[in-house]
């Protein structure tokens, strides 16, 4: 959306502005209620048992879908989107990476492990972690299904033929390499279980500089396309930042 065609809000007295943002309250409260109501469902969806012995390559050697539970019971992928043979570094999905390592030390401590996969070799992998400075788990699926089986890569062939689907219904035709995140969980017998997996927009749950922004008049700020203004972290220029910020 284009905030700069927007009329600028009107300015009015405190008591009128208590009374806009009281009735406004009351439907994010309403929405949510909504909310609670749909996290609960997810919870209830069925599951279905991961039977195949996925083994991908980490930096210390290959590992297995149950090793990145690290002793937890439950496990949230990022499917996140590094090609192997490129040299891309998908903004979209290192702006939700930024978001992961200062998340991470509080929910492992509520029984979720969490590791990013990628069909790129473990090498390059850990060339645009040393980069960019994550420190979560980032494994390469390369030599196995997973990232096909999950609904985030394609082959040629099946884009060309209109059967590479991705987020439930859309046809892929160009990217081998989509995004997205999957949830998975392991009982005491050690049997795995696929819960959950959300695409696209669904991925902006995880992305919290985002709901900063939602509070604010400008918003998202998307007036030349989504997410427009988002860069890898280190592309930033000094100009990118207003003059005038304190204490920095």
């Amino acid at each position: 959306m284009d905030t700069t065609t927007l009329s600028a809000p009107r300015v009015v007295s405190r008591e009128e502005w208590l009374t806009a943002r009281s009735a406004l309250l009351a439907r994010e409260r309403a929405v949510t209620h909504e909310l609670d109501a749909l996290r609960a469902e997810r919870r209830r969806l069925p599951r279905v048992a991961v039977e195949k012995p996925y083994v991908f390559e980490g930096p210390q050697g290959p590992c297995t879908l149950a090793d990145l539970f690290g002793g937890r019971s439950q496990l949230a992928v990022y499917h996140f989107m590094l090609t192997p043979g490129s040299d891309h570094i998908c903004r979209g999905c290192s702006f939700v990476a930024d978001h992961i390592d200062a998340a991470r030390q509080h929910f492992e401590h509520a029984d979720l492990s969490f590791a990013a996969i990628s069909r790129a070799p473990s090498e390059r992998i850990e060339q645009v972690r040393r980069r960019m400075g994550w420190t979560f788990p980032w494994v390469s699926s390369y030599d196995t299904d997973f990232n096909f089986d999950f609904g985030v890569s394609f082959t040629k062939e099946d884009m060309a033929a209109g059967r590479a689907i991705y987020n439930y219904g859309t046809p892929i035709r160009s990217s081998e390499d989509m995004f997205g995140i999957s949830i998975f969980a392991r009982n005491e017998s050690g049997d795995i279980f696929h819960t959950y997996s959300t695409y696209h927009r669904g991925v902006e749950l995880v992305m919290g500089a985002l709901n900063w922004l939602d509070l604010t008049p400008l918003g998202r700020n998307e007036g030349d396309g989504i997410m427009n203004w988002v860069k890898l972290h280190d592309e930033y220029e000094v100009g990118d930042k207003r003059e005038g910020d304190c204490c920095g």
